[in-house]
């Protein structure tokens, strides 16, 4: 069977993340590391970039608890919220900060006395987890503000200008109300779209992650994966895949159920390859704003 090697380059993720930085100022950077870091290896990742990143974002209990073990010291911010007793606990142990989507979750944090600091996710669209505006208030009611530390969103299509500034408008309601109970809370509802967007959605930090690793766009920050394969038939040994080589591989591997580590870069190929005719919606945005904010 030919065999296909990935090299993860880390000197590139840790230039992309000086970039950002550069751009965001005196924001806060949250270096997205979940699944692996998108399979390049968060630990790895994490020491790499650690003296340039306010934190790191994880999707579930045991990604942070990973992280600590390793020897990271910054703020580990957990996207799912917790599940039951056991999830707080470990988080706590761990010292990590905990996502309170519900009074619920809200309710089983402040009944085990758990000393996590807390980020309130409000749901201004994306319909994947958050409480809403409705609910917010008895959210603030029910949770430990002295361990309020943030308020947080998501975009869910940073490339429709129109459904952004809709979602941004609902935030900054969400946002006045918690900083009526905490005012120093840390803000933030851009993830690598909304970094791109700029102005407004900066707010008081930024979640990296596809553009931390170089994927979306293409071309503009070197991308952190190469992938090596031999020749069935020539000279060499190995050689580099082109990103267009990369793009078919990937959406044939998408196909085929491969784990979504490696399935969620296909598009951040696309603006480089040459057999894609007409790239869409998504991919012109990064390409386009990309090229005004690291001209």
């Amino acid at each position: 069977m030919q065999k296909t090697l990935s090299v993860i380059n880390l000197r590139n993720i840790r230039a992309n993340a000086l970039k950002i930085r550069a751009k965001t100022g005196n924001k806060k950077l949250f270096a997205v590391v979940k699944a692996d870091a998108y399979g390049h290896g968060a630990e790895e990742v994490a020491r790499a970039i650690e003296d340039v990143c306010d934190g790191f974002c994880v999707a579930i209990t045991d990604e942070g608890a990973a992280l600590r073990i390793a020897g990271i010291s910054k703020p580990i911010l957990v996207f799912a919220p917790p599940l039951d007793r056991a999830d707080v606990e470990r988080s706590a142990l761990y010292g990590l900060d905990l996502t309170v989507n519900s009074v619920k979750t809200a309710r089983l944090i402040g009944g085990l006395s758990a000393e996590c600091r807390l980020h309130i996710k409000v749901n201004t669209g994306m319909n994947r987890t958050g409480c809403t505006l409705k609910e917010l208030p008895e959210v603030l009611r029910v949770a430990d503000t002295r361990f309020l530390e943030g308020v947080y969103s998501h975009l869910y299509a940073p490339q429709n200008a129109a459904a952004c500034h809709n979602q941004l408008k609902i935030f900054n309601r969400a946002e006045e109300l918690v900083r009526s109970k905490k005012p120093d809370v840390c803000a933030h509802i851009s993830a690598s779209g909304g970094l791109l967007r700029g102005g407004g959605f900066i707010k008081d930090g930024v979640r990296a992650g596809i553009l931390l690793y170089g994927y979306a766009p293409s071309g503009f920050l070197p991308p952190a994966l190469s992938l090596l394969c031999g020749y069935t038939q020539g000279a060499h040994s190995k050689r580099a895949l082109s990103a267009a080589e990369l793009a078919i591989i990937m959406r044939t591997e998408n196909i085929k159920g491969f784990p979504h580590t490696v399935w969620a870069m296909p598009t951040a190929f696309c603006a480089a390859c040459p057999l894609v005719k007409k790239r869409c919606a998504w991919t012109r945005f990064y390409a386009t704003a990309a090229e005004s904010c690291f001209a």
